[in-house]
């Protein structure tokens, strides 16, 4: 079983991901861990340093590393990545099963000002300009975002019971 969670920020990505890899008994990978580890730098590090077309092409082939990879797992991609270099292609046409975890505006909004000092794209924002950037951002995304095979929506759900209503279909499927 290979399953790819993708979504906006604070949709719940590594949170149910982890959730449901232990549940499932697989390996869990964040793909911006895995990118760190392998570049022996911080994502925010490798933007500065050598910008972020460097880091959409490393992006897509640890993804590709990933997903070629034989062993089952969950994999959670950061925010942006089904977006660039064709990526979302790459994944619906591989052995993993896609999941985007829809999220509404108010959602995001709410879980990106509580945990705004974490995320360094919305930490420099007002809470009075944070709903004017998902807005825009998820405008832009969704195209990609719902490509995905699934779609699960998140608003007014625990990360618990989205993990469990994803494992539900998944034993399914």
């Amino acid at each position: 079983m290979k399953i790819v969670l993708l979504g906006y920020m604070a949709s719940g990505k590594s949170s149910i991901g982890k959730r449901l890899a232990k549940s499932l008994n697989i390996s869990f990978i964040d793909l911006d861990d895995y990118i760190i580890e392998k570049e022996n730098s911080s994502i925010d590090e490798i933007f500065s340093s050598k910008g972020e077309i460097y880091f959409r092409k490393i992006e897509h082939v640890y993804l590709r590393e990933i997903l070629d990879n034989e062993k089952n797992f969950i994999l959670a991609l950061g925010g942006g990545t089904p977006c660039y270099a064709n990526n979302m292609d790459l994944i619906n046409n591989s052995a993993a099963t896609s999941i985007y975890l829809q999220g509404n505006v108010p959602t995001l909004v709410e879980r990106l000002i509580k945990k705004k000092a974490k995320r360094p794209l919305v930490a420099s924002l007002s809470d009075e300009q944070i709903p004017e950037f998902v807005a825009k951002h998820l405008f832009e995304r969704r195209a990609f975002y719902e490509q995905a095979e699934m779609i699960f929506k998140i608003d007014q759900k625990s990360k618990k019971a989205v993990a469990k209503e994803i494992e539900g279909v998944l034993l399914l499927h």
